[in-house]
Formats: C-alpha cells, sequence, structure tokens
C-alpha cells in the first residue's frame, strides 16, 4: 500500500482499524514490520509521511452510531516521530432522543496541503477551517 502511495500518483484512500489518528499510523508501521519489509522504522515512518495527507477517524459513539470525531494532517516528521495536526474534531453538544448530538468542529489551523487543493481548482473559504471565526469561551 504505502509503496502504491509513494509512486507519484495523487488520491489514493484506505482503511486502517485504530483508536486514534495516531494509532492508524502506528498499526500501518507494525503492518508494514509485519510483512517482513526489511527497512529502518524511521524509513518506513519517512514513507508514512510522504504518502499520508489526511486522517479521518470514525467512532462508533455510545448510542450505535458512528460518526467522524477527527480529520488530522500528517504536517511531516521532527526527529523520529510523526508529527500531525488535528483539523477538525467532533464535539458533542448534547444528547436528543437518546442520539448523540454534535459537530465537527475547525480547530482554526489550515492544513499546509491547501495549495495542493487550490491548483485542483477548488478554493474554500478559510471560515471552514474556523480562521476569522471568534471563539466561544
Amino acid at each position: 500500500m504505502l509503496q502504491a502511495m509513494n509512486t507519484g500518483h495523487d488520491g489514493s484512500m484506505t482503511t486502517a482499524h485504530a483508536n486514534s489518528p495516531r494509532d492508524a499510523l502506528s498499526r500501518i508501521e507494525t503492518m508494514c514490520l509485519m510483512a517482513g519489509m526489511d527497512l529502518p522504522v524511521r524509513a518506513i515512518r519517512e514513507q508514512v509521511t510522504g504518502a499520508v495527507d489526511l486522517v479521518c477517524q470514525v467512532a462508533r459513539m455510545r448510542d450505535g452510531t458512528r460518526k467522524v470525531v477527527a480529520v488530522s494532517e500528517i504536517s511531516g516528521m521532527e526527529g523520529d516521530v510523526i508529527t500531525m495536526t488535528d483539523i477538525f474534531v467532533f464535539e458533542q453538544t448534547g444528547i436528543e432522543n437518546g442520539q448523540i448530538i454534535g459537530r465537527l468542529r475547525p480547530t482554526g489551523l489550515r492544513p499546509k496541503f491547501m495549495d495542493k487543493i487550490e491548483t485542483a481548482g477548488i478554493h474554500l473559504p478559510p471560515s471552514i477551517f474556523g480562521i476569522g471565526e471568534r471563539r466561544r469561551l
């Protein structure tokens, strides 16, 4: 999967079962090691960083529904550690008729790959990312 994603073809998608965006990266790393790839862990992490732009986490809520609870950008590496930035996180606002109510809240951080999105002709207003919005205390 990582080899295919790093061959220069933009637009891959895959699924990894994990409990958090960070855990998803650890799972991918573990799968590479289990596949017998004779690479140092740092090389695998560099491959992950080069191949993955976003991790979208879906979780099953207490009411049984599934919701996107995090959209995190892979922003690079610091030493041997893959750095991530949450772009959106789920904010539960209540429970109505036994159903969890909430929204995917922007963190106010603009993804570093926005230039790729804009080059593709997609223009998103900064307000989508919570930029320029007043924060409630």
